[in-house]
């Protein structure tokens, strides 16, 4: 028979589920609470990068804005295949997590520029050697994707 103590235990880890992160960390996350409040469990590095990168046009627009591309018609001009509301949605979430800000100017017709934070220029460097390993295995890539 278990222990007092010992179902105890037991019983809260019932509440819990762990996985691993590929670096190699475990996690552990409150199912009940993941559930309760629709969380995506986001416990090491690559899950927070994955989920800040998310969405299709985000690396182009950081991109383009470290340019010098940073009023919103410029934007919407350089990547034509996107519509302004899904580039509107990014820009909006890239500002929600910190890595670009807006600067609206105060004028007769409003004018509003996007600039890269401090953050958003130490994920540059991780963005360009993410573009470099594509380049370098350009090919492969293109055969994997059309195919």
């Amino acid at each position: 028979m278990q222990s007092s103590a010992r179902r105890s235990v037991q019983s809260r880890m019932d509440k819990f589920i762990y996985g691993y992160c590929p670096g190699g960390f475990i996690y552990f996350c409150d199912m009940a609470n993941a559930y309760e409040r629709k969380i995506p469990m986001l416990d090491c590095g690559h899950d927070y990068i994955r989920q800040v990168l998310h969405g299709r046009w985000k690396i182009a627009l950081l991109l383009r804005i470290r340019k010098g591309i940073v009023r919103p018609g410029e934007l919407a001009r350089s990547i034509p295949q996107a519509t302004r509301r899904v580039l509107d949605a990014q820009l909006a979430e890239l500002i929600r997590h910190g890595l670009i800000s807006k600067l609206v100017y105060d004028e007769h017709v409003p004018r509003v520029e996007y600039h890269l934070t401090d953050l958003g220029m130490s994920l540059m460097t991780v963005v360009d050697v993410m573009g470099k390993w594509g380049t370098e295995n350009l090919n492969e890539l293109r055969k994997l994707v059309n195919s």
